[in-house]
């Protein structure tokens, strides 16, 4: 079994799988502060002992991280709980993967995993749009090569920086309403940026697909990928658990090649 954990700004996504099926997948908040490491390791030891996981059963542990400060928390959980020393996604990692990555100090490894599971599933031309934190667009070509990166702000963090930024206007909850005519505030704002994030999803896509060309297929993955429905016809594939997937295949090449 591998464990594959991704670090984000808002969630802690931790996955359990067996070859590729994940048998359990859990969330948790990102916290960074002085109990982080107490707070991870009891969630994370009291998940295992409730779905009768043992230590001894876990092959490999992979970390992607884009919380530099929890990588060592993470690593000393892994080494406590396991008994092993973590995969990390990083640099020194990448000549090891079937991409190529032209700045590898610069991107993110969530987007490093996008990219291989994208490329491994398909070997086409593909976009991955993550919506995460970050509505992202990873742009990878059937070689591997990763082409570029768009990043965007994402559903959560639009509506959250608006209802932060001003004095009138109250957090709505991501959910499309079913008239286009915003009636009342909270209507007004998930169209305002739900409808508003459909159109920019599709002219990010539309202008990708006119500069490299028209067979470039779209994947779209992150928590939050399941809210635009008008979407779901836009992309060849949807997966949720689609980092997670790039995590885990990190690992098996790694174990594979050390």
């Amino acid at each position: 079994m591998i464990v594959a954990i991704d670090i984000g700004n808002t969630n802690v996504v931790v996955g359990v799988a067996e070859r590729d099926d994940w048998r359990h997948i859990w969330r948790l908040p990102t916290v960074s502060d002085r109990e982080a490491a107490y707070f991870y390791s009891t969630q994370l030891g009291q998940y295992l002992l409730d779905v009768d996981v043992k230590t001894g059963m876990i092959d490999s542990v992979v970390i992607s991280s884009v919380v530099p400060d929890l990588i060592h928390v993470w690593e000393e959980i892994v080494s406590a709980l396991f008994g092993r020393v973590a995969i990390v996604i990083g640099p020194k990692v990448y000549p090891h993967l079937p991409l190529q990555i032209d700045r590898p100090d610069e991107i993110g490894t969530d987007l490093v995993a996008n990219a291989l599971a994208g490329h491994t599933r398909f070997k086409e031309d593909v976009i991955v749009v993550d919506f995460g934190t970050a509505l992202t667009f990873t742009i990878v070509d059937k070689t591997g090569h990763i082409l570029g990166v768009n990043i965007a702000p994402g559903l959560k963090t639009a509506i959250t920086s608006l209802f932060s930024k001003t004095a009138q206007l109250p957090e709505v909850p991501l959910e499309l309403p079913g008239s286009i005519v915003g009636e009342g505030t909270v209507h007004a704002i998930q169209n305002g940026v739900l409808v508003g994030y459909v159109g920019l999803v599709r002219h990010m896509l539309s202008e990708i697909r006119k500069e490299l060309g028209p067979q470039y297929k779209a994947i779209a993955t992150g928590g939050l990928s399941a809210i635009l429905h008008p979407l779901q016809d836009d992309f060849s594939y949807i997966d949720s658990a689609l980092t997670l997937n790039g995590i885990r295949l990190v690992g098996e090449i790694i174990s594979e090649n050390p």
